[in-house]
This record gives C-alpha cells, structure tokens and sequence, in this order.
C-alpha cells in the first residue's frame, strides 16, 4: 500500500498545534516577539509533545509558543496558507481545520479580521494546490463566555464560504456541554454545523451530551463511548461520525497505547469512523503516518482505507459539489 499516494481527509486538525517551527522563528523576527531561542531544532523541541504525557493538559502547554507569534493577519494568513500546502504535499484532498479566534486578539484584531485572514491562507493554498477545504471555529472552554456569540457573529459572515462549523475546545470537564446549550443553539440557528470535543479523557456521558443536548453532528475524538453504552448507542443509531486521532490520544493518555486504541473495534461494528491528525506539529504527525498507523495496528487493508475515506468524505461539512470531487478518487 502506498500510504503517501492514497488519497486523505483530515477533519480534526487545530491550526495553532499544526505550525511549522521555522515559520515561528520567522514571525517572531518580523513581529519583535521574545522567543527562547532561534534555532529550529530547539524550537520544534517546545513545541512537539513528548510521546507520553501524564494528561492532556500538559499536551495543551505545546501550543503557548506558536500562539504567541499568532497575532496579527499576515501571520494567520501565512499559517493557515502552509498548513494547507503541507498537507496537500501528502495528497491530502480535504483539510478542515479548526481554530479558536478568541486566542488571537493580543495585538488589538477583531473576530473578523482574524477568521478572514485564515480563510484568505485557505483560499491561497486551494489556488495553488489541489486540495479543498474548511473552518471550524472552536470556542476555548477555559475562557470567559461573555464573547461566544461575537464569534459566531462574525464567522456567520463567512458561513459557506470558508467556514462550515462550531465547536469546543481545551480541557475536558464532566457536564461541560449543560453550559453551551444556549451557544450551541446560537450556532445553530445561525447555520452552523455542530462538532465537539468529547470522550477524549474517559467520560462518554460527554458525547451523549455533546449529540442530544447540543446537536452534535460529528465528535472530536468520542473514543470512551466503549464504556458508556447509552453513548455508544446514540452514535450508532444517529450516524454520529467520530474524528479520532490515534497519535494524539496516546500522548495525552486518553488510552495507553495503540494497541488498546477502540478504533478498530468501532470500525468493524459499524461505526462511523474517520482517520485524523489533530495537531501535525504538536503530535509530529501528518495523515501518510496516521493512515499508515492505524492500516499496521488495526490490520486494516487498503479495502478498508477506502472504506473510511468515503465515510469521512461523506461526514465532512463540505459542500455536495466538494464531496462529489473527493468521492470521484474512490472509483
């Protein structure tokens, strides 16, 4: 199986765990940004987490750095521009990429402003490359709520056309989702799509919540549904796809280790699985590696693969038109 040639979708991919280390020197130059060092190797060394975190917290420390040079519209503009050019390099055909706008506005841009800038990198890239692509925007749950519905607002302006839907994002607490029922509801009155962080760090109820509380479509992660059965069974019986991400979920323990990942389980029950890198950067991962992972550990053939590629072509937030194109490398 050639995993660089087989075509790929990634539908959980962040944009500030997903940046190149030399493009953080670079900014940090141009901006006058304090930054520990110059060299890239140390550099990429702060910003890659270690194969085995103790939680998910300190996974989420990776993303300090690169945040800090993500501040103004030339750099999210350039990031968002090579996260797609890097991803279209190893024949990834559809990229959405989600991002938190509420984390970008250190040096005075607006919600706008920042979510156009992204979008403009996207369209850039798309122009270039043969890849399409998406925006999700994840509110940060360790944040004040005051601001949510200005997000929406202004990501509203770009609803297909360059954004598609509404998340969340950070620590995973139990009961979380009670909290945003009135912003998800926002989202959706507005006409957004609906994907959540859930059932990373062991609690299903979360996805149970995350599909009937908030509407979720698709979730991020929903790996421990595999002991929660009312969970488990939601997303059988409403075709809720889940975007795992088998490199990440073993740095931030979320399972000890990809033999013990549920992923192959779910796939031969039946479930609506999807294959994605969750930060390139953060996890020094990219989709050729995590195809060819989860093909090793889960002994799936290239049958299978294609298999999945349809599932997560057909999941995605893309237009009919895009999912039509990225179902033509199937045949």
């Amino acid at each position: 199986m050639n995993f660089l040639q087989l075509p790929k979708i990634d539908l959980h991919c962040h944009l500030d765990g997903s940046v190149r280390p030399q493009t953080v020197i670079d900014l940090a130059k141009i901006q006058g940004t304090a930054i520990p060092s110059d060299n890239v190797d140390e550099i990429k060394a702060l910003m890659v987490a270690p194969e085995s975190c103790p939680n998910l917290d300190e996974y989420l420390t990776r993303f300090a750095l690169p945040v800090s040079v993500m501040q103004t519209e030339a750099a999210l503009e350039r990031i968002s521009f090579e996260l797609f050019e890097d991803a279209a390099k190893e024949n990834v055909k559809y990229l959405e990429v989600r991002f938190g706008p509420q984390l970008h506005r250190k040096q005075g841009l607006n919600f706008e402003q920042i979510i156009g800038s992204v979008v403009k990198g996207m369209r850039r890239a798309e122009a270039q490359y043969d890849i399409k692509g998406n925006y999700i925007l994840s509110i940060i749950k360790v944040l004040p709520k005051d601001d949510i519905n200005d997000v929406i607002d202004a990501g509203a302006q770009f609803l297909d056309n360059g954004v598609v839907a509404f998340d969340l994002a950070a620590s995973e607490e139990p009961g979380f989702c009670h909290e945003y029922i009135p912003y998800a509801k926002y989202a959706l009155d507005k006409g957004y799509r609906i994907t959540i962080h859930a059932g990373e760090q062991g609690v299903g109820q979360n996805v149970y919540d995350a599909i009937a509380l908030l509407g979720a479509e698709r979730i991020g992660h929903g790996i421990h549904i595999n002991s929660h059965k009312q969970a488990y069974d939601l997303v059988r019986s409403k075709e809720v796809a889940l975007e795992t991400c088998p490199s990440s979920n073993v740095q931030t323990k979320a399972v000890e280790n990809l033999e013990s990942h549920p992923f192959g389980d779910f796939y031969r029950d039946g479930l609506l699985v999807t294959i994605n890198t969750d930060n390139r950067t953060v996890s020094d991962t990219t989709m050729t590696k995590e195809l060819q992972l989860a093909v090793e550990k889960f002994s799936l053939t290239e049958q299978d693969y294609m298999a999945i590629y349809k599932i997560s072509a057909n999941n995605s937030f893309a237009s009919d038109a895009v999912k039509q194109h990225l179902l033509r490398f199937t045949v």
